[in-house]
């Protein structure tokens, strides 16, 4: 896999609700409770897990949930990070 360009970058983030943030992309997203938050957050596990590329994901402010999205292999972002991203995005 390789890493992605900054042009390549900014143009797989376009219509997405992403950022870019250093060498990862980033997004966050806020649930009506505790418990839906961590029922997104199981969610994105098991597509994670499907996809076998996983985010750094935190929960906080107890309905807040921040997905970080990067390789590590590559020490940036390749398509493998667009594509979880997509995937994210379509959990709802």
């Amino acid at each position: 896999m390789e890493r992605l360009s900054d042009d390549e970058i900014e143009a797989n983030l376009e219509g997405l609700e992403w950022e870019r943030r250093g060498d990862a992309i980033e997004r966050e997203l806020e649930r009506e409770s505790f418990a839906e938050a961590i029922a997104f957050v199981n969610a994105v596990a098991d597509l994670a897990e499907r996809h076998d590329h996983h985010p750094d994901v935190l929960v906080h402010s107890y309905r807040k949930v921040r997905l970080t999205v990067t390789t590590h292999s590559v020490g940036g972002l390749t398509a493998r990070d667009f594509a979880l991203a997509a995937a994210i995005d379509g959990l709802g």
